[in-house]
């Protein structure tokens, strides 16, 4: 560099600043007020031009860019600095959070000596402001050194020996630079492996709770237990099925009980409906919840229908013809997590226990709702009044069994 004055030792280095594109400076308060309680010389400058004009003006120690990625302006930037006489020295570095390692590694081919990720602690990021701020300043005097020597006539010896320092000097950044590049590879890797961890355990907890809920818990937003005033819950169970357990091994049995309830879980699935869990031979599915819907009850109908059509696809080691006896019940309820261990998403309230009765006391083969889920369906399906059930804390409720498709005549 020429016409550089030599160091006043009135401050520790001087900066300029500059956001590059639609970046700003507001991410960097915290850093350039470290690095002016440190002594540094902060000048804050806006803009490609302005940046120009304030390097060749006051050439500083450093040039700190900030930028979102390293694009097509902070390419054209480097690249007008680097030809320009008087700010082709001057170093360059890069405060960013381009997450691409293409991008970042393409910074240093345009001459940027490091590239800082915004998310690192603010000290760390000062302490590799000032090494760099510190090269400079000794490769500025050293090149001083020599012009002198050469305009004074000095000793050939000395030449050498000052163009020696500058080519261990330019050795040693080479070398912290490849570290540099080695590190942000090896954190890129690093990030890779902790995305596809991350992925895994979402997906572990998207087969035990619904989604809904499991964004409330990574973001550790409200309560893991909610109130839905009007959802449509349904129990199934097999008809004989410890005769059938009996008969067959142990082995045997679960294999079969993973054939039937995968099947119904693909209903599930399909029809966008939550399942809340198996018990024995039991399957629980609701609709309308986590997330509201209009159409919870003709959905869990069309769900029951599927159900029922699945089941006589599946052949019993016994012989006997397969069925279900299903029980649909339409209500509030309150569902959520609860506990710490083993924990998985569940439902309670009256609602719940009243589709539970439905199926208990329903008839094999046949879907029996109540009367508030009938309310929602008669416009749509075929019932038939069957007579009262007992439920416990509400006496006799009537109930209603499915016929066919269309309203019954």
């Amino acid at each position: 560099m020429t016409n550089v004055p030599p160091d006043s030792g009135t401050t520790s280095g001087a900066i300029v600043v500059a956001p590059v594109g639609d970046s700003s400076l507001g991410p960097l308060v915290a850093l350039l007020d470290m690095l002016r309680e440190a002594g540094y010389e902060v000048r804050q400058v806006s803009g490609e031009d302005d940046t120009i004009a304030a390097a060749e003006a006051a050439p500083p120690d450093l040039i700190l860019l900030a930028v979102d990625q390293f694009d097509t302006a902070a390419m054209r930037l480097c690249h007008r600095l680097k030809k320009r006489p008087q700010t082709r020295q001057v170093a360059v570095v890069v405060v960013g959070q381009d997450q691409a390692l293409a991008r970042r590694l393409r910074a240093f081919e345009f001459g940027v000596v490091d590239y800082i990720d915004q998310s690192l602690w603010v000290e760390e990021a000062a302490a590799r402001i000032k090494v760099q701020v510190s090269t400079h300043r000794l490769q500025r005097r050293l090149r001083q050194q020599a012009q002198r020597a050469v305009s004074a006539g000095s000793a050939t010896n000395l030449l050498a020996d000052l163009q020696k320092a500058l080519r261990r000097q330019a050795q040693l950044l080479q070398a912290q630079n490849q570290q540099l590049q080695q590190e942000m590879q090896e954190r890129e890797q690093a990030q890779q492996a902790l995305r596809l961890e991350q992925q895994k355990s979402e997906q572990l907890l998207l087969n035990i709770l619904p989604r809904a809920v499991v964004e409330r818990l990574k973001q550790l937003e409200g309560s893991l237990a909610e109130r839905f005033d009007d959802v449509t819950i349904l129990f199934a169970d097999i008809v004989n099925f410890t005769p059938l357990a009996a008969q067959i091994s142990p082995l045997e049995l679960v294999n079969w009980l993973n054939q039937i309830f995968s099947a119904f879980d693909r209903l599930a699935e399909q029809y966008q409906l939550e399942k809340i869990k198996t018990i024995g031979d039991a399957y629980m599915v609701v609709g309308g919840l986590p997330l509201p819907r209009l159409d919870h009850a003709e959905t869990i109908m069309e769900m029951a229908l599927a159900m029922q059509e699945a089941a006589a696809h599946i052949t019993r080691n016994d012989g006997q013809e397969f069925q279900l006896r299903i029980g649909i019940n339409t209500g509030p309820v309150v569902a959520g997590v609860i506990g710490i261990k083993k924990f998985s998403y569940d439902l309670w309230g009256d609602a719940v226990n009243i589709a539970s009765r439905m199926e208990a006391q329903g008839v094999p083969g046949k879907i029996q709702i109540t009367e508030a889920t009938y309310e929602r369906l008669k416009h749509r399906y075929a019932f038939e009044e069957v007579g009262q059930v007992m439920v416990k804390g509400h006496g006799y409720l009537t109930t209603y069994q499915y016929v066919g498709p269309g309203r019954k005549a």
